[in-house]
């Protein structure tokens, strides 16, 4: 799945790791997400949409 994941994080410069960390999850798990190896759980989902403050949809993006 696509995200804007990264480009969220980067416009806040933070680290791949400040991130993780405002997530409760590993810096890998973060780089997963935003390379498309990984889906976030739909909790882990709401837990970003959240701390950005956006929806989901807003993030995740269909193929």
């Amino acid at each position: 799945m696509k995200n804007r994941l990264k480009v969220l994080r980067a416009e806040r410069d933070w680290s791949q790791g400040d991130l993780a960390a405002q997530l409760g999850i590993s810096r890998q798990s973060v780089n997963a997400i935003e390379t498309g190896k990984y889906d976030p759980s739909l909790p882990l989902a709401f837990r970003i949409a959240d701390l950005f403050g956006l929806t989901i949809e807003a993030i995740f993006l269909r193929d």
